[in-house]
């Protein structure tokens, strides 16, 4: 698009502000935002105290504790930071029309006839930092020709960017003495220190229109988004700014570095189109309780849920939905979640199908110091047009039966999709063909119809089936009088065959490849009654076979 321009807001320290936005007094201590990885906790986002008392993101949460005493933590809610982004991006529709979420912290809007509205590019930011500082966040905002070029501009101009550089790199500063070493060992190795902003210096975010090229050589070649590996391996070869690597061939950098490189420095520079998908508006069917006092018995969150469903069946009426996926919220006092979720077999808005399946699942939530906000939401739903024309349909007295009958069913497998999972209720449907193991096929009863009518066959097939097991007689076509199986002689009784099936020849299945099958069905005098075969032998040897049981 001629004359495209694109703004990236970044909002660097997303995950601590959020936080301290819901406080009632002002924390003047550092704080943090805390990530369990499981083995290690590392800190994910910072306060502008804990920046200046040399806190880096991604430390383990020991390293800083000893570093800083006196800082605050708190664990990190992916869920609740997702949400609150898309609330800023809905703020963000204020500026422009065309916006777009950048997890896990940043937006991109497509500003293109936007900026004379607030009195040119330079005011346009301005206006956006100031409405930022009025929310209590810190952004940093690019505006380029290219999203590529708006990312680097809002992250590498003016703002102490990290150098990786080697350990015999010339220009790099010298080792720190023992006195500086205890206050540096969050630094990269071999690292440059951070640099300081001069805050009455103006910073160039913004790039004039068509000079994406100049504006991006003087930056660091992270600013491409490529991994930090890749910069690492830039930066051992000299190539550490975007200009170092523009005028190089791409032949080569395509060779030793890969693909990637090469398409994201066109991104950036334009060369290759990046679009940007604006923000989808999904319908939302939620609702949620807050309560004066934290509540922790099972008591009291069913008394909540009963209070919750008849809200959710409203909503979910007024717009003919049905839900299919339910999560109930705990939000506890100590700023943690619990998340229970339930499935439904069939897509409703009844709060007596919904209500068994969330009490099968409150024993797996942990109270901990109380929870005083409940949040319930229809996370997946489904239209009921068709399903209120079938009630409709149903008057009649057959038809009111057989509906009764398929609701029972279709409550079943929601309970017990409650405590073993929906996945792992499965119904078999006929399918089209001759080959034994493959006349029927296994789907997710929640997420299918039940078969009406199975192709009757001549012939029987055995209640159970298996993979061919090897049988120890006479080699012979002929039927043998004895044989062992699974360690057992068996002596053959009555028989009934042969039936010969021959394999798929338009496929090759591995399991067929012993060629064309003689089946029998055989009555041993042990009562056994079982499904042999003969494989005649086609890449494989020939031989008798046991595939199924009809007891």
């Amino acid at each position: 698009m001629p004359n495209r321009r694109i703004a990236s807001i970044w909002f660097p320290r997303f995950g601590a502000e959020r936080l301290l936005r819901t406080c009632s007094q002002k924390i003047d201590q550092p704080f943090a935002v805390v990530e369990d990885l499981g083995q290690i906790q590392v800190l994910s986002s910072l306060s502008v105290f804990a920046s200046q008392e040399g806190l880096q993101i991604g430390q383990p949460l020991r390293d800083a504790q000893a570093m800083c005493p006196s800082l605050m933590t708190r664990l990190r809610n992916k869920q609740a930071e997702e949400l609150f982004l898309r609330v800023l991006a809905r703020w963000a529709g204020k500026f422009s029309p065309w916006v777009a979420i950048e997890k896990p912290d940043s937006l991109l809007l497509d500003i293109t006839g936007c900026t004379h509205l607030f009195g040119g590019e330079e005011a346009f930011l301005d206006e956006v930092e100031s409405n930022a500082r009025d929310l209590g966040l810190t952004i940093y905002a690019g505006l380029a020709d290219t999203p590529g070029a708006a990312w680097a501009l809002a992250r590498y101009v003016g703002h102490g960017t990290q150098s990786y550089r080697s350990g015999d790199a010339i220009d790099q500063e010298a080792r720190a003495t023992r006195s500086r070493a205890a206050k540096r060992r969050h630094w990269e190795r071999g690292g440059s220190a951070p640099q300081r902003l001069n805050p009455h210096q103006k910073v160039q975010n913004i790039a004039p229109l068509g000079k994406t090229h100049s504006a991006l050589q003087p930056l660091p070649v992270a600013a491409l988004r490529i991994d930090k590996t890749l910069v690492e391996g830039l930066n051992r070869l000299g190539l550490r700014r975007i200009g170092d690597i523009s005028g190089q061939p791409r032949a080569s950098l395509t060779r030793r570095f890969g693909k990637g490189l090469v398409e994201q420095l066109d991104k950036a520079l334009g060369s290759l189109p990046e679009p940007i998908s604006p923000l989808q508006q999904i319908p939302h069917f939620g609702v949620r309780l807050s309560l004066p006092e934290p509540i922790g018995l099972i008591s009291d969150i069913i008394g909540a849920i009963d209070r919750l469903l008849p809200r959710l069946s409203i909503h979910l009426r007024s717009q003919n939905q049905g839900a299919r996926q339910v999560r109930l919220q705990c939000f506890h006092t100590d700023n943690t979640v619990t998340n229970v979720e339930v499935g439904l077999a069939r897509a409703s808005d009844s709060p007596n199908r919904i209500r068994p399946l969330l009490l099968i699942k409150l024993n797996d939530i942990e109270v901990g110091f109380g929870i005083d906000v409940l949040r319930l939401e229809a996370t997946s739903t489904e239209a009921l047009h068709q399903a209120s024309l079938k009630e409709q349909l149903a008057l009649q007295s057959d038809l009111q039966k057989d509906s009764s009958h398929k609701e029972g069913l279709e409550d079943l497998i929601g309970k017990l999709g409650g405590r073993i999972g929906l996945e792992n209720i499965i119904r078999h449907h006929p399918a089209d063909s001759h080959i034994p193991e493959k006349t029927f096929q296994t789907l997710a009863a929640a997420w299918s119809e039940s078969a009406e009518n199975w192709p009757e066959t001549s012939q029987r097939r055995p209640i159970l089936l298996w993979r061919p097991e090897p049988v120890k007689a006479r080699e012979s076509q002929v039927l043998p009088r004895e044989f062992q199986w699974r360690g057992r002689k068996l002596r053959i009784r009555t028989a009934k065959g042969p039936e010969r099936i021959a394999p798929e020849w338009w496929l090759d299945d591995p399991n067929w490849r012993s060629g064309v099958r003689d089946y029998w069905q055989v009555t041993c005098e042990e009562g056994d009654l079982l499904w042999l075969f003969y494989a005649h032998g086609a890449t494989m040897s020939a031989g008798w076979f046991c595939q199924g049981s009809f007891t």
